[in-house]
């Protein structure tokens, strides 16, 4: 049985591995403080949970997922959580085949992976966790763009696009050659832009350098002066020296990401959802359920510290009317 399907967009009509303690230092033990007196205590005291929690996913959603989980160690010692970054697509072939507890995603679940979760028995519930301006990035080097129309995005990114040189996408810019960075197929980020900017869900040129870890394409755009790259917000907002941030203009003027464009929509098309599925025998368990009791109820401080953008507090309210 589906639980809480949605397929809403905002009102405009890999490998494991375990988090890192050292990533978000200061702000992970000031959240975790505040949480531990929340809670009541926790930590490895003697009523405190234990087991493992297992989540792959969308590597947009990591940065919200790791922080979480990282916050939520501090509290429950005995717990261990483990999050990978396989991409949202990647990490669903992981979810419905019943090897993780949750599966972090930038897109609502496919019908095909409807189907293979429930070929396998697999139910699950969706919550809403963030929003996302998925984002446009070239070189800080690059002087003589600042914005792109949907328009030029989808003559640079479509199947057989002849731009090998900026000058191919607009005639004042440099004959000077285009670099591109983006997302891999398995990637929900990927879903969504061919969607938005191509019209295809999945129709995209292929000469490009691909990579599941957004931080990849950070260093590709960074350290190439002829580069665009697109992915979520939260990682040019951690690396705001390396990158340069390109507005969109969807036929409305060139509109930049930021929180309130994001929230109120105005930064279109790219503006989406983000979510966290899990699996409904897991959430069974009382360490699961805690986990994401924590989640929906200390997360929304820690999604708008990573960069991202916490949804209104009734979209957290009912996820927590899901949980057992």
């Amino acid at each position: 049985m589906e639980e809480q399907l949605s397929e809403m967009k905002p009102n405009y009509g890999s490998t494991h591995k375990p988090v890192h303690r050292a990533l978000w230092g200061g702000l992970l033990a000031a959240t975790a403080a505040l949480a531990f007196a929340a809670c009541g205590g926790g930590g490895d005291g003697g009523d405190g949970l234990s087991g493992e929690i297992v989540g792959d996913g969308s590597s947009t959603v990591f940065p919200i997922s790791e922080a979480v989980a990282e916050a939520f160690r501090e509290v429950e010692g005995g717990v261990d959580v483990v999050v990978g970054l396989s991409g949202t697509g990647g990490g669903f072939e992981k979810f419905c085949a019943g090897e993780t507890d949750f599966n972090d995603a930038s897109r609502p679940i496919k019908d095909e992976e409807k189907q293979a979760c429930a070929g396998n028995g697999i139910e699950w519930v969706e919550f809403q966790v963030a929003y996302d301006g998925l984002s446009l990035m070239v070189n800080p080097d690059n002087d003589f763009v600042d914005c792109l129309t949907v328009e030029e995005l989808k003559k640079i990114w479509e199947p057989g696009s002849k731009v090998d040189s900026w000058d191919d996408v607009r005639p004042e810019f440099p004959d000077e050659g285009i670099k591109l960075y983006g997302p891999g197929t398995d990637s929900g980020t990927f879903d969504y832009f061919t969607d938005e900017i191509v019209g295809e869900e999945g129709a995209s040129r292929a000469d490009y350098t691909p990579s599941e870890d957004d931080n990849v394409l950070v260093q590709g755009v960074a350290g190439d002066k002829g580069s665009l790259g697109y992915f979520g917000f939260a990682y040019y907002e951690q690396n705001t020296d390396k990158l340069k941030l390109l507005g969109v203009d969807g036929g409305s003027g060139c509109i930049q990401p930021t929180r309130e464009t994001i929230l109120d929509g105005t930064y279109a098309p790219l503006s989406r959802p983000l979510f966290v599925y899990v699996r409904k025998d897991s959430l069974d368990r009382t360490e699961v359920a805690e986990f994401m009791r924590f989640y929906l109820t200390q997360g929304p401080e820690l999604v708008a510290q990573v960069g991202y953008v916490e949804a209104p507090d009734a979209v957290y309210d009912e996820g927590l009317a899901l949980l057992p």
